[in-house]
This record gives structure tokens, sequence and C-alpha cells, in this order.
């Protein structure tokens, strides 16, 4: 089922993105749109340049050639702070969040770092809006817990609070599951989902095909750095060349 707020008018567009590292291409003229609202997965093997990908559209490397289009607007150019400040939020495998602050405290930075702080005006202001953040994550009770008292599944959470927190029209999920027992996946997985459902597009990179395959309305397929199959969930995983590549068979 495709999401209510999914236009044809691209928010996300990727042009002939290449992207070596001395004599290996680590991306090879990658191209793709990705609309707004939409859930998209990104699935490939160990290697195949989702991480790289990502790090293009984030601004943590740039591209060789290639263009990242947001919005409308050539952000190409673009060092990562800005990209943030146009609404590209990502969150990282391997949470690392401040050890010496308080859930709550974790968050104040992000919408600091957002440049969003400015719009609340009062500390009690600052302070609903994290509280929102942190009901809508599951994760109220926690507020002002020190960040190293969470369990693994909250800290994923929290990842994904911190990076929701900068108010984001795009988010990067890179492997928020990853280690996860099945039911905290289904608990990360429905947070996903409905973050998905308030204007927030986000691509999901993952490893846990049934997830993916629960969460995606598209998924891309990346080997050795080039697109091998695009499409609908059950389209992509019949691919002869994705079952060659991902799931080795």
């Amino acid at each position: 089922m495709t999401s209510a707020n999914v236009t044809d008018t691209p928010l996300l567009q990727i042009g002939a993105l290449t992207k070596r590292f001395g004599g290996f291409t680590a991306l090879d003229n990658v191209s793709v749109d990705i609309r707004p609202g939409e859930r998209f997965g990104l699935i490939g093997p160990n290697g195949s340049g989702k991480t790289t990908l990502i790090n293009c559209i984030s601004g943590a490397f740039r591209t060789e050639p290639g263009t990242v289009t947001f919005q409308g607007e050539d952000i190409t150019p673009l060092p990562p702070y800005m990209r943030r400040r146009r609404g590209i939020a990502r969150s990282f495998q391997i949470p690392r969040p401040f050890k010496s602050m308080t859930v709550a405290e974790n968050l104040m930075v992000a919408l600091d770092f957002a440049g969003a702080a400015h719009e609340l005006v009062s500390a009690a202001e600052r302070r609903a809006a994290v509280m929102a953040i942190l009901q809508q994550t599951g994760l109220s009770s926690k507020a002002d817990a020190p960040a190293t008292r969470l369990s693994q599944v909250e800290l994923r959470k929290m990842e994904l609070a911190r990076a929701v927190a900068t108010r984001p029209k795009l988010l990067i999920s890179d492997e928020a599951m990853a280690g996860l027992s099945s039911s905290e996946v289904d608990e990360v997985l429905d947070l996903l989902m409905s973050l998905a459902g308030k204007d927030i597009t986000i691509i999901m990179i993952e490893h846990i095909m049934q997830a993916v395959m629960r969460f995606s309305e598209r998924i891309m397929c990346l080997d050795a750095g080039r697109i091998i199959a695009i499409g609908k969930p059950a389209e992509v995983m019949a691919n002869a060349r994705v079952q060659e590549a991902y799931l080795g068979t």
C-alpha cells in the first residue's frame, strides 16, 4: 500500500553518483529518486555501497562526480550540518549517546544542532518539545535517566528520537535493528512505521529481510556499487541477480 502523502515530485534525487577510494569504485553511476512520504528500503551484501551512498546523501562523503538534489535544491557542495538543517537526518547503527547526559538532555543537543531551539523561547517549551518526542518514541519514562542506563533497544530508540528532534523531512535509518531480538525488532519497526506516517520520508538500510519487506514500499538492491534491482519488495526479492548477490543462491 502506498502512503497517502506520497507525490510524484521527488524529495531526494541522486544523479549519476560515483564515489572512488583510490582505485576502488564504491559507487558506480547510481541514480534514484525518492518521493515525499515514501518508505524506501536499501539492501545489498556487505561492501555493496550502502553506507557509502548514505554518507554521500548526508554529506560525510563528497561525490565525484554526481549530484544530490533535495527539495529541488542542489545540495552537492553543502557540508553535513547544512544538509541536516535543510531536513536530512541520519541515525547510526551503533548509538553514541552523550554518556554524561540524561536522555532528555541528549535530545536537547539535537534541537540545538538543528537550529530549532531558537523557536522555543522558554525552558518549558524546550522541555515540552523533547517530552513529546520521547512520548512518541516510547521513552518518556526514561527522560531523566542517564543515557548509560538504557537497554540496547532503548538506545536504538533514543538514536531515532535524536534524529526526530532535528525535525527531518528525510530520515535515514542505518541498521537500527541489528543485533536485536525478534520482539525488539518489532518494537523498532513499529516506531519507524509510525514516524513514516508523520510526513517523514524514511530510507531504511537493513539486513533483516522480514523487516525490510514489511516496511518498504520500494526496495533498491546494490551490489559492487551498482543498482541491480529496484521496485516493489516482492519483485526485487524475486530477482535472480538479487538472490545471487544478496542471498547467495
